[in-house]
């Protein structure tokens, strides 16, 4: 299986990446509680917020201060602060992301990225559907799993 940071390492990732994401994916087709125009999502977040959540790009790897975050509390998504990641399941993947090994109960979806498809399996907010990371395989126990999230499109509250 790829790895995140091996993915990402290639200069022509992150260009595909941001000429061909559009909202017209999977994840984004469906209908979530929360929602927004455009112009409103433009409104409610910064540039690279929008780029990340809205458009599926990718922030740059140890560029969020959430990557080193370790004290307890919980995680938010951005767009709406739908409850995404409890700090219990966090943990440094030194991969450059926030990682966790487990999301909250109906926090997130998962689906095939509208880039990658099955390749890099996206998370995204199942309230507003805003694009949170990926998924791989080579997590600790007891799933397995790494969800490596994009800082910016995550709160930390702390407990």
């Amino acid at each position: 299986m790829i790895s995140r940071r091996s993915f990402l390492t290639t200069g022509s990732a992150l260009a595909a990446l941001a000429a061909t994401s559009t909202l017209g994916g999977r994840a984004m087709a469906a209908t979530f509680p929360v929602t927004y125009t455009d112009a409103e999502w433009h409104a409610r977040l910064t540039e690279n917020q929008y780029l990340v959540l809205r458009q599926n790009a990718t922030e740059r790897p140890f560029s969020s201060p959430l990557h080193e975050e370790m004290r307890e509390g919980i995680y938010t998504c951005v767009g709406c602060d739908q409850y995404v990641y409890d700090s219990k399941t966090k943990y440094y993947s030194d991969s450059g992301w926030p990682a966790f090994y487990e999301e909250v109960a109906e926090g997130i979806e998962r689906g095939p990225d509208p880039v990658y498809g099955e390749i890099l399996p996206e998370v995204h907010c199942a309230n507003c559907g805003s694009h949170m990371g990926h998924v791989f395989n080579d997590g600790p126990e007891p799933t397995g799993e790494r969800h490596c999230i994009n800082g910016l499109g995550l709160n930390f509250i702390p407990a």
